[in-house]
């Protein structure tokens, strides 16, 4: 079994903040449907890599030291009344640059979510394997 090992920091600061209700529901539903119940989901417009469980989402600099930047955590979708209501959650910053890209990363995270559920198999989808032949020597 492969074990990822991730580095938290000191917390530099945290703020309250709300997740649109379509990117929490798809996260829920593509960490459900892992075997391992992680989700790695590369932002790749961002260079940064998510990983996601149940409890928390966490942004690392996929340049870096594989020190966590950012974490979501604390969801509480019983909060809202409605499916289509937005999860509050906590928001931890990790460095005042984390503080600074966090306008950005939930925009870009949500498209790379939705790149990423775009590619799983489909219900009674086969795969196809395509054969290659090495070239005739002439």
């Amino acid at each position: 079994m492969n074990e990822e090992v991730f580095y938290r920091p000191e917390i530099f600061s945290s703020e309250e903040r709300t997740l649109p209700a379509a990117l929490y529901n798809l996260a829920k539903i593509m960490i459900g449907k892992s075997a391992s119940g992680h989700v790695f989901v590369p932002v790749r417009s961002m260079q940064y890599l998510a990983v996601l469980d149940d409890e928390e989402f966490i942004f690392v600099d996929g340049a870096g030291n594989r020190t966590i930047a950012i974490s979501w955590r604390h969801f509480r979708p019983r909060a809202r009344n409605s499916l289509d209501d937005a999860v509050p959650y906590e928001a931890i910053y990790y460095s005042p640059e984390a503080v600074s890209i966090m306008g950005r990363l939930q925009g870009d995270f949500a498209r790379a979510l939705e790149i990423l559920a775009s590619r799983q198999a489909k219900p009674g989808e086969k795969a196809k394997v395509i054969v290659m032949r090495p070239k005739a020597s002439a």
